[in-house]
């Protein structure tokens, strides 16, 4: 008798694979690279995994793959014109696939992410920047119709019932409605006059 085969795969895997490998990060554990980042004088130092580097960015992978072993175990990479704080995002991103930053700091990261060619990072970044354009035209649209329809209030104002009552003095004889009078009353009226 012969048994068919079935997939066992875990869901939560990716995930428990990718916070491992960030505790491991932070703590300092089992990385093989330091990454050295420089912009206007600022530099940090950041610790590393080349796997998972080579594994999201392709300009990390090409460089890994094509270093000499001369460095010994641990490797070093020199990043110059990358702000501190964009490449910390960067990497919080690769290992752990989210990252939050200010609004105004996504064209940055997305030229990061276009620089180390990380195409995951570039596409969650051109998706957030398309998803605030059509925020900002939805509001613009918005605002256009607000300003459209005042204009249109201006040049056809409505006679509101109360402008109405203003013009007609109360000892006025124009019977009104609820008045002890019919509706056709001020219709009869007029028609008196011709």
């Amino acid at each position: 008798m012969e048994s068919n085969p079935v997939l066992l795969e875990s869901k939560s895997s990716p995930i428990n694979l990718l916070n491992e490998m960030q505790q491991l990060r932070l703590l300092g554990h089992l990385c093989d690279v330091t990454v050295s980042v420089e912009y206007q004088g600022v530099r940090a130092e950041f610790p590393a995994h080349k796997a998972v580097l080579a594994a999201t960015s392709k300009f990390f992978k090409e460089v890994f793959l094509n270093e000499k072993s001369v460095d010994g175990p641990r490797s070093n990479v020199f990043l110059n014109e990358v702000q501190v704080a964009d490449f910390a995002s960067f990497l919080e991103f690769v290992y752990t696939a989210r990252v939050e930053v200010e609004e105004d700091r996504v064209q940055r990261m997305l030229e990061i992410a276009e620089k180390l060619k990380c195409l995951d990072l570039s596409e969650t970044c051109f998706q957030l920047k398309k998803q605030m354009l059509e925020s900002v035209l939805l509001e613009l649209q918005n605002f256009s119709e607000s300003q459209n329809s005042e204009e249109e209030s201006a040049a056809h104002p409505s006679v509101a019932p109360a402008a109405e009552a203003e013009r007609d003095p109360p000892d006025s004889s124009v019977a009104r409605p609820g008045h002890g009078a019919s509706p056709e009353g001020p219709a009869a009226k007029s028609k008196e006059k011709m």
